[in-house]
């Protein structure tokens, strides 16, 4: 069986998490705390950063770029990065915007500063980083519903991995109860739908030590 090295709260581990569910594929999860730099780990993954994906052969893939095409290429059904060459660029377009800018722009300050400081043992949260991160949120939150008003999905017609992409960043924040959902509809109604897909499941499930998400959680329903 397949074994991916995860933490909970990383968006980087949910989005191939959730790329394995669309696919279908079984896979034994393993919580790794990189904090540690266990000489294990790192004999996989020199980086020391998740996730990693060790397959049935013992082969090794690291970081969720590599994963997911890796998957794509070996799993092609369903094709979450489909289309003509434009199609499939904007949705790669789109997973770039999500892991770097997105992610460098709120997740790395809010997430980063509330919980992974602790585990990193590095201080106390910068408070000027976390109101950084609320403030970069409205543009983003925008996008998103800009782009789910005037496509069917984020990327075009069809679920991709631009949408998953993008619910991974979300959902750690939403974990943490700090998305104004209220102020941001277009946004909220398409991450209500991937809530309900069953490929999202077993990340509303998780748990980090510490700290309980809010009550709309997992509701499919907010």
């Amino acid at each position: 069986m397949r074994t991916l090295f995860h933490l909970p709260l990383d968006p980087f581990s949910r989005i191939i998490r959730v790329v394995m569910a669309e696919k279908q594929l079984e896979v034994d999860l393993i919580v790794e705390p990189i904090w540690e730099r266990r000489e294990a780990f790192l004999s996989l993954n020199p980086a020391g950063t998740v996730p990693v994906l060790k397959e049935p052969d013992g082969s090794i893939i690291a970081t969720s770029q590599a994963i997911a095409e890796y998957l794509e290429e070996i799993i092609q059904a369903p094709s979450l990065i489909y289309g003509t060459p434009k199609a499939k660029a904007e949705i790669r377009r789109l997973c770039s915007w999500f892991d770097i800018k997105f992610n460098q722009e709120v997740t790395e300050y809010l997430v980063g500063e509330k919980i992974m400081k602790r585990f990193l043992g590095l201080g106390e949260p910068s408070s000027e980083a976390i109101r950084a991160g609320y403030s970069n949120m409205d543009t983003h939150l925008s996008y998103i519903g800009y782009l789910a008003e005037h496509r069917s999905w984020l990327a075009g017609d069809d679920f991709s991995l631009a949408d998953i992409c993008a619910a991974a960043q979300l959902s750690c924040l939403d974990y943490l109860g700090d998305i104004p959902w209220e102020d941001y509809q277009e946004a909220k109604h398409w991450y209500a739908r991937i809530k309900s897909r069953p490929s999202f499941r077993s990340l509303l499930d998780d748990y980090v030590p510490g700290t309980k998400p809010p009550s709309h959680y997992a509701d499919l329903d907010f």
